[in-house]
């Protein structure tokens, strides 16, 4: 047969293949097999293969997948595409790394209609389900008039016919006790719940335990379906309810006892997103269990007998006091404040009932305001449903620094539990004041979400400058740091993603009065409508000069602008919000000017594309001046 590969003699390059326009109101199953070779052990820049979703009305490709080890056999990668009213385009890019050895090919991409995990095993490629390979029993296929056992079944389900194909396992070389096979699905991509559904047959005659299992990316295995003794000489459907919000491989498993065990075979595995029992129950929505606190405690509440231990504040802009974490002058929480700053005291904020059995990734930003070491005085604890057991899963170590940190947790627990925050004053010393904000919680471990790929358009400077580019680099440009910048009483303290990472500022002591530095996002895909750009900025120092936002469409000159400040605004990095439109190729442009002073370090973080008009509206602030009334705490 035939396949595609890339010319490995242009070392760094991109060679991109694009599908014509695809459109599909069904969810649909992206197969594509796939080899990259190398002869070097070790190499510098790998190659890559990355496949990406290129929707209709979007600026950006989202990756839906990426692969870079070598191997010296066809891989398949099996992807699922969720269905959509929108066309789509799927675009392949062979990025070259510099190691000239390498080769990357494709030999086949089909979409089919379905799931992933669907598959009735006709084609040589068993839809990516593999055998995990064992000395003595294995998944073979079966059928296709192959006489290849003694326990051959005359028919296979899909077609009822000799012709057909099957999984079987047999247990004829059987040498210990209890030794079991696996065939193991494709790995889930898309959140799915839903009824599956298989065929299979077994034949006994000491027993054999047939099990199906749910195996989360770590590990965990959670068994879902087992045999009952009866015997199945005929083809028998089975039926299980599954969930996987977050990527798992359903595992068929087989134990035999001896080697007279008999045989199991399986046919026809298939997928509906409608529960198989009644069950009516919504699946878990983790939207509802997190909190920006702008409009109230949202399902969070406080305990009555405990008292007002965590008051929803806000506070003003200003150079002395930071503001929240969302957007820099909105609400977050506030514990052992002056109402409440007892000895001993305890405020406790209870969360709303998470479902028991699912992996939850819990995310909230915390700041410290204080004198002392104030470890201990933030912990969050896991109250099970029956509020007997109480677990600590995490509590603060560090020193005040009044950065907003960013802290994330993974748990699981088998009963139905809650999430509680405890802040504690120990003794009037070491009772500084404790801030909480944006928590939120998502389900899969905080490990598995760190592993999935950014979503297209966002750029939090973690890893490098994304899709921004320096105009000229020098001592006036754009630097990518993390921490406080040198120049006291200017700049940020921490960056806003968490508060240790990465953002990008100008250092205003290389820099001369008036001097510029551009941030250029590359050519951005024009579409019709409105796209809305998010981002943070920080303009702290009594010298602040000015930040201004372009929009410039290709193959014009002019630079139209966006949005713009000047002066020193907060101590707080604050959110900015602008929505736009260009149906033409553009790019956007940061343009930063330095001020009088060397107390002028502007700062940006976190940059978000988003399609649509923005959900809310920017505050539109004043430039420069603060009234003494400013550093007050609002309750």
């Amino acid at each position: 047969g035939h396949y595609i590969s890339v010319d490995t003699s242009y070392e760094g390059e991109r060679a991109v293949l694009s599908s014509p326009d695809l459109y599909s109101e069904e969810w649909s199953c992206v197969r594509l097999i796939y080899q990259i070779a190398t002869t070097s052990d070790t190499s510098p820049g790998p190659a890559r293969l990355n496949l990406y979703l290129r929707q209709e009305g979007e600026s950006f490709d989202r990756l839906l997948w990426s692969a870079k080890e070598p191997s010296d056999s066809w891989l398949i990668a099996s992807l699922d595409l969720a269905n959509s009213t929108k066309k789509y385009k799927l675009v392949l890019e062979g990025e070259m790394g510099q190691d000239k050895s390498t080769s990357i090919a494709v030999f086949e991409i089909k979409i089919t209609s379905g799931y992933c995990i669907e598959c009735d095993f006709e084609e040589n490629h068993l839809c990516g389900y593999m055998n995990r390979w064992n000395p003595n029993v294995n998944w073979f296929v079966g059928g296709g008039n192959i006489r290849n056992s003694q326990s051959i079944l005359p028919k296979d389900h899909t077609l009822n016919s000799a012709l057909g194909h099957y999984m079987y396992v047999d247990s004829v070389y059987v040498k210990h006790f209890q030794e079991v096979a696996q065939l193991i699905s494709p790995k889930t991509t898309a959140p799915i719940s839903g009824c599956l559904s298989f065929y299979y047959q077994l034949k006994q005659e000491s027993s054999i335990v047939f099990t199906v299992y749910l195996r989360d990316m770590s590990g965990f295995y959670e068994e879902i379906w087992k045999t009952d003794s009866a015997l199945n000489a005929e083809w028998a459907l089975a039926e299980v309810d599954f969930n996987a919000p977050y990527p798992m491989e359903v595992i068929f498993e087989v134990a035999f006892n001896s080697a007279k065990g008999g045989y199991v075979a399986l046919d026809d595995i298939s997928f509906s997103p409608v529960y198989c029992s009644n069950q009516t129950g919504a699946p878990f929505n983790s939207a509802n269990a997190g909190c920006n606190f702008e409009e109230d405690l949202c399902n969070f509440y406080q305990d009555d007998k405990d008292g007002p231990g965590w008051s929803r504040v806000k506070v003003k802009r200003n150079v002395y006091r930071a503001g929240d974490h969302t957007t820099g002058f909105g609400y977050y929480l506030l514990a052992n404040t002056k109402f409440t700053s007892q000895p001993g005291y305890i405020g406790r904020l209870y969360g709303p009932t998470l479902p028991g059995n699912l992996q939850f990734c819990l995310r909230f930003y915390y700041a410290l305001y204080g004198f002392f070491k104030m470890s201990g005085t933030l912990a969050v604890y896991i109250f099970e449903e029956n509020h007997v057991v109480q677990e600590k899963i995490w509590s603060v170590l560090d020193s005040p620094k009044g950065v907003w940190t960013q802290a994330e947790i993974s748990f699981k627990k088998p009963m139905p539990c809650k999430v509680v925050f405890v802040s504690w004053c120990k003794s009037f010393w070491d009772c500084g004041l404790v801030a909480l904000d944006d928590v939120s919680l998502s389900l899969g471990s905080c490990h598995a979400a760190d592993l999935l790929l950014p979503s297209p358009g966002e750029c939090t400077f973690e890893k490098d400058e994304c899709v921004f580019t320096q105009k000229k680099r020098g001592r006036g440009s754009w630097h990518r740091k993390r921490g406080p910048t040198p120049t006291s009483y200017t700049g940020p303290r921490g960056d806003h993603t968490t508060g240790v990472g990465y953002y990008m500022y100008i250092e205003a002591s290389n820099m001369v009065y008036g001097q510029r530095a551009y941030l250029v996002s590359r050519l951005l895909r024009g579409t019709s409508g409105k796209q809305c750009l998010t981002f943070f900025y920080h303009m702290y120092g009594a010298g602040t000069g000015l930040l201004s936002v372009y929009l410039k469409k290709e193959g014009d000159d002019e630079e139209i602008p966006l949005w713009r400040r000047t002066g020193e605004q907060s101590i707080s990095w604050l959110r900015g919000l602008i929505e736009y439109e260009s149906d033409t190729n553009y790019q956007i442009i940061f343009e930063a000017i330095r001020g009088v002073s060397i107390r002028s370090d502007t700062a940006i973080d976190d940059i978000l594309f988003q399609a649509g008009p923005c959900l809310e509206v920017e505050e539109i602030q004043f430039s420069s001046g603060y009234p003494d009334s400013l550093n007050e705490i609002e309750y």
